[in-house]
C-alpha cells in the first residue's frame, strides 16, 4: 500500500496554513508536504509537524517573484546569485523540518533568451546545488511540468529530466514523478514509470483534466496504484491536486489506497 503524503497548498485551505497540519493529521496523513514555507519561520513550522505526529517529506525551493510568475530559477539567466541565496535558505529549513527532499524549479524560459542557454544555466546551477545538498544530506529534485498549467515552463518530460540527472550524476539529483504532468504532455505513465522508476524519489498524483482527486477524471487509479505497488516504489505518494469540494468530503479514494 502506497504512503500518501497530503499537500498543505492544495488541500485543507478551508482554514489558514499552520491550521491545516492538524486538519491533515485528524484525516489520517502522517505526511505532509507543500509549495514553500519561507513565510512562516522554520520553529513554528517543526512545532506544528511535532504536535501532529507529521512528517516533512518535501516543499520547494524559493522560486523568484511567485506572485509575479516566477516558477523557479535554476534555468534563469542572471539570476545565479539569487538562485544560490534561495537553495541555502532552503537546505536551512530542510535542517530544521527533518525534510531529506527538495524540489528545485527549473523556471519560464525568458523572453528573448535561447532554450540552449538557459539549458546550460540550468546545468550549472544544478551541479553547484547538488554538492551542497550533497553536504547538507539532502536530495535535491526536479520535476517536468506541463505546458498548459504552466506555459514557457523549461523542463516539460520525463525524458528530459532523466537526461539532465544522468549528466549530473553523483546520486544527490533525483525525479519528482507526477503522473498528473506526465499524463497531459507524454500520456502511458504507468509504462513511463517503471522505465524511470530507479531515478524516482517523490510522486505526486492528481487526475486529468482538472486536476482533483483520483476518481475523477480519466485515470484509471486501480491499475495505477497497483503497479506503484508491483515496481516496489518506497518513497511517498503525493496528493498535489485540488478538492472538488471540501477536502474532507474527496478523501473515500484515499482511504482505499493509503490512508
Amino acid at each position: 500500500m502506497v504512503q500518501l503524503a497530503a499537500n498543505l497548498s492544495m488541500m485543507f485551505t478551508e482554514v489558514p496554513f499552520l491550521d491545516r497540519f492538524e486538519r491533515a493529521a485528524k484525516a489520517g496523513f502522517g505526511a505532509i508536504e507543500y509549495l514553500f514555507p519561507y513565510e512562516f519561520p522554520a520553529p513554528e513550522i517543526a512545532s506544528r509537524l511535532r504536535e501532529n505526529g507529521l512528517r516533512q517529506v518535501l516543499f520547494n525551493a524559493p522560486p523568484g517573484n511567485w506572485p509575479a510568475g516566477e516558477r523557479g530559477l535554476a534555468a534563469v539567466p542572471g539570476r545565479e546569485a539569487e538562485f544560490r541565496e534561495g537553495l541555502s535558505r532552503a537546505l536551512d529549513y530542510a535542517a530544521a523540518l527533518g525534510c531529506g527532499q527538495v524540489h528545485v524549479m527549473a523556471g519560464i524560459l525568458p523572453p528573448g533568451v535561447a532554450p540552449l542557454t538557459a539549458a546550460s544555466v540550468y546545468a550549472a546551477n544544478l551541479a553547484w546545488a547538488v554538492e551542497q545538498a550533497t553536504g547538507a544530506v539532502v536530495t535535491l529534485l526536479i520535476e517536468p511540468i506541463n505546458h498548459r498549467d504552466m506555459p514557457g515552463y523549461v523542463l516539460n518530460t520525463t525524458r528530459q529530466a532523466a537526461e539532465i540527472i544522468a549528466a549530473i550524476g553523483n546520486g544527490a539529483l533525483k525525479l519528482q514523478f507526477d503522473l498528473y504532468h506526465c499524463q497531459i504532455t507524454e500520456g502511458d505513465v504507468t509504462r513511463r514509470m517503471a522505465e524511470l522508476m530507479p531515478l524516482i524519489a517523490h510522486m505526486q498524483i492528481a487526475d486529468v483534466p482538472d486536476r482533483h482527486e483520483p476518481g475523477t477524471g480519466e485515470i484509471g487509479w486501480d491499475y495505477v496504484f497497483r503497479r506503484i505497488d508491483a515496481l516496489g516504489y518506497k518513497g511517498f505518494v503525493g496528493c498535489e491536486y485540488r478538492p472538488a469540494a471540501a477536502t474532507e468530503e474527496g478523501l473515500a479514494w484515499c482511504k482505499r489506497y493509503g490512508v
